[in-house]
């Protein structure tokens, strides 16, 4: 019964996303220069905690303030995650599309860098936090920069603006001139008029951007891509009140270095590929046999160990909605616990270790995922899949579906 509360609460909080991003979408909005419409990508932090539906993502670029959700099964934990690009915000955010067109190719791989910090709450209870930093390395097509697709936007704007400026430099000396607070009044107005004006022009020009920037990133949306990145999560255990409690040396504690890649075939179709690296400590419990007492006893140790990550991911659609099918292989690089032990720990003269009791994380080999996007309306995207584990036979132990929810904060 309390399952099923969780699961009508889940299905009640992903529809109220749904119909307010719809009522966004039909608002008439004062748009910025940020054309990536169709090309919301998974958050960073999430993508290296393995809670989005998709391990080997697709790629994008966001240009502003980003808030993911991450449901996993039945369960409506605060699973949150924001993501943002500090070096656009901070240079070209508010800026004429010339500053970005104009900059060099290495501040504009700058501001296409994201930084994401997010926070989870496993089935375990266990609580993870992290963070991460992502940088397009190579991208196909960039709207921003197919320049003479704007040139007649550009020009016309530049032509009403100087006519509405000097029209404002007139007025002002008018002002000046005025003889009565009736006269200074009325030209007033008028200031306030042109003004006005100008800033309409503005927004126009804006809107006139955003919307053939975004006929091109829809064309494109499968263009070739790179991206690399790495991030840092820590996982602690929690009491039933939530609070932290020791830190979990496995997996999920780790230092993660990945690239994703990708590129499409024809309009329909996009092939990408993954590749990660997690560098953690990891717990070994195991016993020793004391030869003088005959009787054996518990012991801990700690040692370092490496999860590489290998993934292929075929995905078909449109940039309004994609379909998925994705296999991962995973393999810790040191492949058994007695061997990670013997790295770290040597028994005591009179000391002989159990091998058979060494017990560390065991990580299924392999996990097929399937699933999809779809956007709800240009500042939502909804992702679902269905992730199946697969032990080294191949055989199913277990599948989980995972949904996330994407809302630019515009």
């Amino acid at each position: 019964m309390v399952r099923s509360k969780h699961a009508v609460f889940s299905i009640l909080f992903c529809l109220s996303i749904t119909f307010s991003a719809r009522a966004q979408f039909n608002e008439s909005q004062n748009d910025r220069v940020t054309p990536k419409e169709f090309s919301i990508p998974a958050n960073p932090v999430f993508d290296l905690m393995g809670v989005v539906p998709s391990q080997v993502t697709r790629l994008g670029d966001i240009k502003d303030f980003k808030v993911d959700w991450s449901f996993r099964s039945w369960r409506l934990n605060p699973n949150l995650a924001i993501q943002a690009q500090p070096i656009w915000e901070m240079f070209y955010h508010r800026k004429d599309l010339s500053k970005y067109q104009n900059a060099s190719a290495f501040m504009r791989k700058l501001a296409a860098i994201d930084v994401s910090f997010g926070t989870v709450q496993n089935e375990e209870n266990d609580r993870r936090l992290g963070f991460a930093v992502k940088a397009n390395i190579i991208r196909g097509k960039d709207p921003l920069l197919v320049r003479d697709v704007y040139n007649d936007i550009t020009e016309n704007y530049q032509n009403q603006k100087q006519d509405l400026e000097a029209q404002l430099v007139t007025l002002n000396e008018e002002l000046k001139l005025a003889t009565n607070e009736y006269q200074r009044f009325l030209v007033k107005q008028q200031i306030r008029g042109v003004e006005e004006q100008l800033r309409f022009i503005k927004t126009d020009q804006k809107a006139q951007i955003t919307e053939r920037a975004k006929i091109i990133a829809s064309e494109n949306w499968n263009a070739p891509s790179l991206d690399i990145a790495f991030g840092r999560i820590y996982t602690y255990a929690t009491d039933e009140k939530g609070s932290l409690l020791s830190l979990r040396l496995n997996r999920n504690t780790a230092w993660g270095v990945w690239a994703n890649g990708g590129a499409g075939i024809g309009s329909k179709i996009y092939l990408s590929g993954l590749f990660r690296a997690n560098i953690y400590d990891e717990q070994l419990n195991f016993q020793v046999f004391d030869d003088a007492s005959q009787e054996s006893s518990e012991r801990q140790a700690v040692a370092s160990n490496a999860l590489y990550t290998i993934g292929a991911n075929l995905r078909y659609g449109s940039p309004v909605y994609t379909f998925f099918a994705e296999f991962v292989y995973e393999r810790k690089g040191v492949k058994t616990a007695v061997d990670a032990l013997g790295k770290v720990f040597t028994p005591a003269e009179g000391e002989a270790l159990v091998p058979g009791t060494v017990v560390w994380d065991v990580v299924p080999p392999y996990s097929f995922n399937a699933g999809g996007d779809w956007r709800v309306s240009k500042n939502v995207i909804l992702n679902y899949g269905v992730r199946c584990i697969l032990n080294k036979e191949f055989k199913l132990q277990t599948f989980t579906p995972v949904v996330s929810v994407a809302c630019m904060m515009r």
